[in-house]
């Protein structure tokens, strides 16, 4: 069984060169390992997805300026993420402030093309 995520949990991006950890707020007041537990909403940028130092995406409107400015030669950018849609899929069958928790299973898609997902849970012992 997977583990649950929670706050501290660290995820790497597709296009990022380092990794990030999760931020949970405790506004629905569940607790896994000591520190708040996430779930699927748990998504917006800069305030629970931080970012993951350069980003090397060509689809990100900074990197593609970059590079064409360094006349085609691929020029990475301060990350800066984008994810508007929630983490997916989630798991329904375990409700955190009434959406599904997240598991180290789940990943979140970046609007510049990259996949978010978990690479260590910053807890050993809740299972979803």
């Amino acid at each position: 069984m997977p583990l649950q995520i929670n706050s501290g949990s660290m995820m790497a991006c597709s296009f990022g060169v380092a990794p990030s950890a999760i931020v949970v707020l405790p506004a629905n007041r569940v607790t896994a390992g000591g520190t708040p537990a996430a779930n699927i909403m748990d998504h917006v940028p800069m305030t629970n997805v931080m970012p993951f130092g350069m980003c090397s995406s060509p689809s990100n409107p900074t990197v593609a300026a970059a590079t064409a400015a360094a006349l085609g030669v691929l020029t990475p950018m301060p990350c800066v993420p984008a994810t508007p849609a929630p983490w997916a899929p989630g798991v329904p069958k375990v409700l955190i402030g009434g959406m599904p928790a997240l598991d180290q299973t789940c990943k979140l898609n970046c609007l510049w093309g990259g996949v978010i997902q978990f690479t260590a849970a910053a807890q050993t012992t809740v299972m979803d």
